[in-house]
């Protein structure tokens, strides 16, 4: 853990609030105004480094700011402020099925997924194998996925995700929907990733894992960063705050 794998200066995003919203320019000139918004920030000034070969985990109450900033780290959502710089390769896995095309087969899937994942044909057809038997869902890979259930869409997402075998992984709090079997698997892969120098970002609501699986955390309330460092001080800190609120 000599370098940093992502560092995170500074960074706020903001939403508009909406009261009243002109859909056309014609409603705007019978209306006589312009939209009525508030700027909602989801993020302030949020500043940390995530040391490369870590598992490091994102903490916070519901509406901390939590996927915003993973969508921030994604490149799904560009900060208004600020700025984040990773280095090596990233692969994000946030939402159940994202990247998934409903109408085509588990077969099918993995290789767009891989693909926009930045996989090649040849490394995917190498890696093909292990992607289904670590998911889980070969009675199901000639089907469409529209009828998987979630647990099988985390599944096969995960599964590809990781074969990519980036430098960088992002994860969302969707692995919860898998089951306890496949949730040690993937715990399994994590410290794989570690011990190949490989970085984990992990958001999750459950402090046991959060405390079991990574070397340092983040705590985030209402958009604001509150503590970072080691995962059982960051923790201890969250969870006193949320005595006190109690």
């Amino acid at each position: 853990m000599t370098g940093i794998a992502v560092h995170v200066n500074d960074v706020s995003k903001k939403f508009r609030l909406y009261h009243e919203r002109n859909m056309t320019i014609k409603a705007a000139i019978m209306r006589g105004r312009t939209s009525v918004h508030d700027d909602f920030w989801a993020l302030n000034d949020v500043d940390f480094d995530v040391p490369q070969g870590s598992t490091f985990g994102l903490i916070g109450s519901n509406g901390s700011g939590k996927s915003t900033l993973l969508k921030c780290l994604a490149k799904i959502y560009w900060p208004d402020k600020g700025s984040i710089t990773h280095n090596g390769k990233m692969a994000a896995l946030l939402e159940v099925g994202s990247g998934f095309h409903h109408e085509l087969s588990g077969r099918d899937n993995i290789y767009l997924n891989g693909s926009i994942l930045g996989m090649s044909k040849k490394e995917i057809d190498k890696k093909y194998d292990e992607i289904v038997e670590f998911s889980g869902v070969e009675r199901f890979i000639d089907q469409p996925v529209k009828n998987y259930s979630s647990g099988m869409y985390v599944r096969l997402g995960f599964s590809i995700a990781i074969h990519v075998e980036p430098d960088i992984l992002v994860v969302d709090e969707v692995l919860a929907v898998g089951d306890a079997e496949f949730q040690k698997k993937c715990f399994g892969k994590f410290k794989d990733f570690k011990r190949d120098g490989r970085t984990v970002i992990l958001v999750s609501h459950a402090m046991t894992t959060v405390k079991e699986m990574c070397d340092q955390a983040a705590w985030l309330n209402h958009g604001s960063l509150m503590a970072v460092g080691p995962v059982k001080d960051t923790v201890k800190a969250y969870t006193d705050s949320l005595h006190l609120e109690g």
